[in-house]
């Protein structure tokens, strides 16, 4: 069950990984991009760590967890480490030498944070405490892995890869601050509105989801378009 867990965990963000990678013109050496994927999983942890942190610090203020702001402050400490992840690995490195490849190694430290999160949840759908029957679990964690890969990972791809459009627009413009800004304000923005979607809207949120990302994935795609343009 575990085995399984990992696969099915591991599955969307390996798809996604090299769905994006066929946007660099110049693809960037294997052990670098397997490397980001690992560290953005990494980050997963200490993620884990400060968002209980937030959670609590905001519940002293009677800010509930459905609300708005905790969605936001969530949201943002998501997509700050997963900028960290892609930042730490590229900084100063040699490869690191188009402005296209901030989307290309944002993405994926993205997707590798978001593979974690794949294997925790269907690791908890496998578990010994919520698994009925294997019948059972095999088709939640097929719904789950559905809702997985066509929301919450490409959504961490998405919202990622638009923060790396403006990482890249700094770079190019040398104003690397005040775009980084712009990005994660639209990043967290539009993590934000999916999370708050998913928990409004319910028993539709596979339609309203599906049709959010599109939108989304269509914005990133025009983005590396951009890109390509100003190179």
């Amino acid at each position: 069950m575990v085995y399984l867990a990992i696969i099915l965990g591991i599955l969307p963000g390996l798809i996604w990984v090299f769905f994006y990678l066929q946007e660099d013109p110049h693809p960037e050496p294997k052990r670098l991009i397997l490397t980001t994927f690992i560290v953005g999983g990494m980050m997963a942890l200490p993620v884990l760590m400060l968002q209980l942190l937030a959670q609590d610090a905001l519940n002293f203020f009677d800010i509930g967890k459905n609300s708005i702001i905790m969605i936001a402050v969530l949201a943002l400490i998501e997509e700050v480490f997963k900028f960290f992840a892609a930042f730490w690995i590229t900084y100063k490195n040699s490869e690191f030498n188009e402005p296209i490849d901030a989307m290309i190694y944002i993405i994926t430290a993205a997707l590798g944070f978001a593979t974690i999160e794949n294997i925790l949840i269907l690791g908890n759908i496998f578990s010994g405490n919520n698994a009925i029957s294997l019948t059972a679990s095999l088709n939640t964690a097929f719904n789950a892995i559905s809702l997985r890969f066509i929301g919450a990972t490409m959504l961490h791809a998405l919202a990622s890869g638009l923060l790396g459009y403006y990482w890249a627009v700094g770079i190019i413009k040398k104003s690397l601050l005040k775009y980084l800004g712009y990005g994660l304000i639209l990043a967290t923005l539009i993590h934000s509105i999916f999370n708050y979607l998913i928990i409004r809207y319910q028993s539709v949120n596979f339609f309203i989801s599906g049709l959010f990302l599109v939108l989304g994935a269509i914005l990133v795609l025009v983005d590396f378009e951009k890109l390509r343009k100003m190179i």
